[in-house]
C-alpha cells in the first residue's frame, strides 16, 4: 500500500517593533521553548485568516499581515513529521492583555535578535532565528502571491 506524504501546514508571524521581535514562550514535549506566534492551518481557513487567528490566540494582539517573509519546508529528522510553514510579517495593534492565551503559552516576550540567538537551544525550531534573519535582510514578498480557492468547483 502506497502511503501519501502529507506535511503539516503551519503559519507563523515575524512581528518587529523598535528592534525587538514578539515571541511566545510555550510548553512543549521538550520543555519550555520560544517560538514566533504560530500554529496549524484549520479546515476551511485560508493562510491569512490562520496567521491572524494564531497571533491573537497566542499573544492577545491583533495582527495585520503585510508581507510573506518565507515559505519553508522543515523536518527535524527522517523520523519526524514535515512542516510546510508560511511565515508572514506585519504590524500589531489593539492589545487585549485581559484575554486568556492558548493553554500552552506561558508568556509573551519582545526580544532583540541577539536575545533570540542567545536562546538557540530553547527555540522551537531553527526556523525561528532563520526567519528573523530573513526578515532583517529585507526579505518580503507581496501577499498577492497567495490565492485561496476554497469551496469552488
Amino acid at each position: 500500500m502506497l502511503m501519501v506524504w502529507k506535511p503539516h501546514v503551519t503559519v507563523a508571524a515575524v512581528i518587529e517593533r523598535n528592534g525587538r521581535f514578539l515571541l511566545v514562550e510555550e510548553t512543549t514535549d521538550n520543555g519550555l521553548m520560544f517560538n514566533q506566534p504560530a500554529g496549524h492551518l484549520e479546515p476551511g481557513e485560508d493562510l491569512i485568516a490562520a496567521v491572524m487567528r494564531e497571533v491573537r490566540e497566542e499573544t492577545a494582539w491583533h495582527f495585520e499581515p503585510e508581507f510573506v517573509v518565507a515559505v519553508q519546508l522543515w523536518r527535524r529528522n527522517p523520523d519526524s513529521p514535515s512542516f510546510l510553514r508560511f511565515c508572514f510579517t506585519g504590524s500589531v495593534h489593539s492589545h487585549e492583555p485581559q484575554q486568556k492565551l492558548d493553554d500552552d503559552i506561558i508568556a509573551t516576550h519582545w526580544l532583540s535578535r541577539d536575545d533570540i540567538a542567545a536562546r538557540t537551544g530553547r527555540l522551537r525550531s531553527p526556523l525561528v532565528l532563520q526567519t528573523v534573519d530573513d526578515y532583517s535582510k529585507g526579505q518580503r514578498h507581496p501577499l498577492s502571491l497567495l490565492h485561496s480557492f476554497l469551496d469552488i468547483a
